[in-house]
């Protein structure tokens, strides 16, 4: 088994742009997407609490973090190239914070 791993975190909004709570049905519909396509997915219940500007607006935001471990792979990279972008229309957002970077699991 390779121990060359990555992991793609994705902070995802507990409410949209406009204000109103995001459904808890996004959120059920993503973690089921990544566990059925990589067969695990992790989250925190913690909130995490940001700020950005855009167009000289600053948004206040309420974000929850979930995470995938998968085999470092260029297929696995280019899914989570093209998932952003579904998650952007998903959960109605100009921009989705989606990090990667490598593990090395012991």
């Amino acid at each position: 088994m390779s121990n060359l791993y990555r992991r793609f975190e994705i902070l995802l909004p507990l409410q949209f742009n406009d204000g109103q709570a995001v459904p808890q049905e996004l959120f059920a519909e993503t973690v089921l997407e990544l566990r059925q396509r990589f067969g695990s997915v992790s989250s925190e219940p913690e909130t995490i609490r940001g700020q950005w500007q855009h167009e000289g607006h600053t948004y206040h935001d309420r974000l929850v973090r979930i995470f995938v471990d998968v085999t470092d792979t260029p297929e696995a990279r280019q899914f989570f190239v093209e998932y952003k972008e579904r998650l952007k229309t998903r959960f109605r957002q100009l921009d989705i914070w989606l990090t990667t970077y490598p593990l090395e699991v012991l």
